[in-house]
């Protein structure tokens, strides 16, 4: 890592084969770390002290206090697995963090909004560096709404991860190094097979591992995040969607929106949301539903959905007035 190795580096070598050998990637962590060891190299110092820790921290006050806090926690925990071979060590106090900013509530829309934006994309030209621009768009707000995708599994899509016959896709070595297959619905298969024409004619490469999503930005590559949410927030903007306090949406916002609307539908459906809970966690590729309860808010539609379902099932057991 560097020229000349210390404990510290030994200490942080070590905890990063630790946590990666139980599949955690801590690419991350990796880097954090690596900015306190620069740290210390270029202020003279060999290990991380609390006077030390304390000027490292001003290096990040650019940030935002979640990102901070987020970032002195990496170091409290490295400090924490170094603690058992070395008791004397610095741990950073995690009282003395800051606080972390408000999360910022999901904007959830439907399939009303979705269609708006799917025609937004039908509007946009190509360009030169993205010839397959309304193409691209309209198959990506496709399958994150009705896949809930994360962003980063959409982006790593190649042409062999998507089977165009089976309408399936192959989300490889996402979040925690996990895998998994994802069946699309109908009518997301039906738009994978249209986007497949054009992306497999020529001029466009057909190699299975080149990108599903491409453009032509110095040659042929796959999207990043930040092109890919460029263009998602232009259809947002161009389709008007909005939450009721005028905020527009973020791209993650599609996985909100994906759970909550499984969890309506499977109560106006009149199916056992309970048991199928876990179904919708394996296939959003959490460990648990505990996950994935996160994504399930509380929204108007679904409150009247839980009512009308009480009602129908244990109403004849309330009596309302009865002396």
């Amino acid at each position: 890592m560097f020229s000349t190795e210390t404990a510290l580096d030994l200490s942080i070598a070590r905890y990063l084969q630790l946590q990666r050998s139980l599949g955690r990637a801590y690419e991350n962590e990796e880097r954090v770390l690596t900015s306190v060891r620069r740290f210390l190299v270029a202020a003279t110092g060999t290990d991380l002290d609390y006077d030390r820790f304390l000027e490292w921290c001003n290096t990040l006050a650019g940030l935002s206090s979640t990102v901070r806090r987020n970032r002195q926690r990496i170091v409290r925990n490295f400090c924490l697995y170094r603690q058992r071979t070395e008791p004397q060590c610095f741990v950073p106090d995690p009282n003395h963090f800051p606080r972390p900013c408000p999360a910022v509530t999901p904007v959830i829309f439907g399939s009303s909004e979705v269609a708006s934006m799917l025609a937004a994309a039908e509007q946009l030209g190509p360009v030169p560096t993205s010839p397959l621009r309304p193409a691209v768009l309209r198959l990506a707000v496709v399958l994150l709404y009705t896949a809930g995708l994360r962003r980063g599994e959409l982006l790593r899509l190649t042409l062999a991860d998507a089977d165009s016959a089976q309408g399936v896709l192959h989300i490889r070595e996402s979040k925690f190094h996990k895998s998994r297959f994802v069946p699309l619905s109908q009518d997301a298969h039906r738009e994978l097979r249209a986007y497949l024409k054009q992306r497999l004619a020529p001029p466009f490469s057909i190699t299975p591992n080149s990108p599903l999503l491409c453009n032509c930005a110095r040659g042929l590559r796959g999207y990043t995040g930040t092109g890919i949410s460029r263009g998602i927030q232009t259809l947002f903007q161009t389709a008007d969607v909005h939450s009721s306090d005028g905020r527009r949406p973020r791209i993650h916002d599609f996985r909100h929106s994906f759970a909550v609307q499984a969890l309506l539908r499977w109560y106006r459906q009149g199916a056992d949301v309970q048991s199928n809970l876990p179904k919708l966690a394996l296939y959003m590729g959490h460990v648990s539903i505990v996950s994935t309860a996160y994504y399930l808010r509380w929204m108007p539609d679904i409150a009247a959905a839980a009512s009308d379902r009480f009602q129908d099932h244990f109403g004849h057991l309330i009596v309302g007035g009865a002396p």
